[in-house]
């Protein structure tokens, strides 16, 4: 396990030195990160066959998907406002008195965030900063942060610290986001702490409810998460293909089009 850890860290740090770099030998990533040219060969077979990079004689260059790799908050948030705004309008709808809910970091999740209503008996937990500075002041629910380190790109709270607060609580809902929701190959996201954390929020949770605008589905990201299956409800807008939905269905999942 912790072999495969390393693994799959390494490759990560690959992915980003190729993107820097638009294109890298194998002698020079051999060197880079210590390890064997064959391991290397290895690794750029692998990421190749997920699709994010092209082999060439002795090297590779870079061919990521956009899910590869996270872009700002800032482009995120201005990314498919109008369909999100019209999906947490859906998600919100959804809450209850009482419940006590977890809710993941995220644009689509913040925005969920900014339109909570004011329903008594709320508790929140979460570990995005931005959704803890939208929510400190609301003082109709109470607020628990999970703690951990830092991310600065995503402002989302990872780690160990993090990690053990989600092993011991138990929420009625999980409001998800994702980078990438494919029929089969499952939810993924870029970064490995990141699907970690996701990966026990969705233990944590009776109900799973991912929230996703369109272009995130039949994607793919580096990190899996968990099957699709792993879903109860998935709130995304008209634009998603009728052809995806319906294979996301076939695996128990409800799908609302917002």
């Amino acid at each position: 396990m912790i072999r495969s850890m390393f693994a799959e860290e390494r490759k990560h740090q690959i992915l980003h030195y190729i993107e820097q770099q638009d294109r890298a030998s194998v002698g020079e990533l051999s060197e880079a990160f210590g390890v064997s040219e064959v391991t290397i060969r290895r690794d750029l077979k692998e990421l190749e066959q997920e699709g994010l990079l092209r082999r060439t004689h002795g090297g590779a260059l870079s061919n990521r998907p956009d899910t590869a790799f996270e872009p700002s908050m800032l482009e995120k948030e201005s990314s498919f406002a109008g369909e999100k705004e019209r999906i947490v309008q859906k998600a919100a709808a959804m809450i209850q008195s009482g419940e006590t809910l977890f809710l993941d970091s995220g644009t689509t999740v913040l925005a969920l965030a900014r339109l909570l209503p004011p329903i008594p008996g709320v508790k929140v937990v979460t570990n995005s900063n931005p959704v803890l500075q939208t929510l400190s002041s609301v003082e109709s629910l109470e607020l628990i942060s999970t703690g951990g380190t830092v991310r600065p790109g995503t402002q989302s709270l990872v780690g160990p610290f993090a990690e053990q607060v989600l092993q011991s609580i138990h929420v009625d809902r999980l409001f998800l986001g994702m980078n990438g929701v494919h029929p089969e190959r499952g939810l993924t996201t870029p970064n490995l702490m990141e699907a970690r954390m996701k990966q026990w929020m969705i233990r944590s949770a009776r109900e799973v409810v991912l929230l996703c605008d369109s272009s995130k589905l039949g994607q793919m990201s580096f990190a899996r998460v968990a099957p699709v299956q792993a879903v109860h409800r998935l709130v995304t807008d008209t634009g998603a293909s009728k052809e995806t939905v319906r294979a996301i269905e076939e695996h128990g999942v409800e799908v609302i089009l917002a």
